[in-house]
């Protein structure tokens, strides 16, 4: 059985898109992590050597920023000082009506809301989560250049993007930008290996850090699913099926009892086997998790006492 080493949890993000609520929809909020399950998976975070966390200004509604932001704020000078936030603007769910996300009026709103809510003065990287494909591109740009000169974001990245989208946005960036443009993030799993055949490698020859979230895809990695039986109660496909339903089918099953046979055979847990196939891609920089319990860490392959 092979544990992740030190490297492998430099190249890990926590993922806090369950604080809160199930990622940005609101009908999802009650399904979320409450802030005392949150302060313990991340104090058990940083017990297991992760010092990257990656949000949304959307994620619970805001929840997710403000647990994050108080957990640092206990954690002390020394430890702020080491660790890297990530988060996002731009998801529907926090716009208001007649207004586009990506607008700069929308940005330099959001922007202030997370800044405040993480209690820091600077985001240490800044992404667009999703493209609204109404705002021109040169002004959403613009604004982040403009938020990178007055020192509220060091870094910035896109999420959910296409090929196409990541060579726009390099197309297009300024000066100020085009140094601090860094990463790609998308989802990339055994299940969704879409961006392995383009996108990564055009990551890669750009210097662009491609990070891959979802690599349990949704949680069918684990082996806790079964084709044609009901989901658990409690899972993420229980509470938003529409969310996992691309892997729900025959051809994503045989894949699945294709992992759990190689695990097994190298008496490993699938959950371990399935980041190892990420980190293992070439060209993944990263990837983020998102553990709801902190008995997960371990069948991650992260060493716990």
């Amino acid at each position: 059985m092979r544990v992740l080493t030190h490297r492998d949890v430099d190249r890990i993000w926590f993922g806090c898109g369950n604080f809160g609520g199930i990622g940005s929809s609101p009908s999802l909020r009650d399904a979320g992590d409450s802030e005392e399950q949150a302060v313990q998976l991340l104090d058990h975070a940083r017990q297991v050597g992760l010092r990257r966390f990656d949000t949304a200004n959307t994620y619970g509604g805001g929840a997710s920023e403000t647990v994050l932001g108080k957990w640092l704020r206990a954690q002390g000078a020394s430890f702020r000082q080491t660790a890297q936030i990530a988060t996002k603007v731009g998801n529907l769910h926090g716009c208001p009506p007649g207004e586009t996300p990506l607008s700069p009026t929308q940005i330099a709103r959001h922007l202030d809301r997370s800044l405040s809510r993480l209690g820091v003065e600077r985001i240490d990287l800044y992404y667009i989560h999703e493209f609204d494909r109404v705002t021109p591109l040169e002004q959403t740009l613009d604004a982040m250049s403009r938020a990178a000169e007055a020192g509220k974001i060091d870094r910035f990245g896109i999420s959910n993007a296409s090929l196409a989208d990541a060579q726009m946005v390099r197309s297009l960036v300024g000066e100020t930008l085009a140094a601090r443009f860094e990463y790609v993030e998308n989802e990339y799993n055994l299940l969704a290996t879409a961006d392995a055949e383009a996108l990564i490698p055009y990551c890669a020859g750009h210097g662009l850090r491609y990070t891959a979230f979802s690599p349990l895809a949704g949680g069918f990695l684990t082996g806790k699913y079964r084709f044609g039986e009901p989901a658990p109660p409690n899972s993420r496909l229980a509470h938003a099926p529409e969310v996992c339903a691309g892997y729900f089918n025959e051809q994503s099953f045989a894949a699945i009892d294709r992992l759990r046979r190689a695990a097994e055979a190298r008496r490993q847990p699938m959950a371990e086997a399935a980041l190892r196939f990420v980190l293992d891609t070439p060209g993944v920089d990263g990837l983020i998790i998102a553990p709801r319990r902190v008995e997960h860490f371990a069948g991650l392959g992260f060493q716990t006492d």
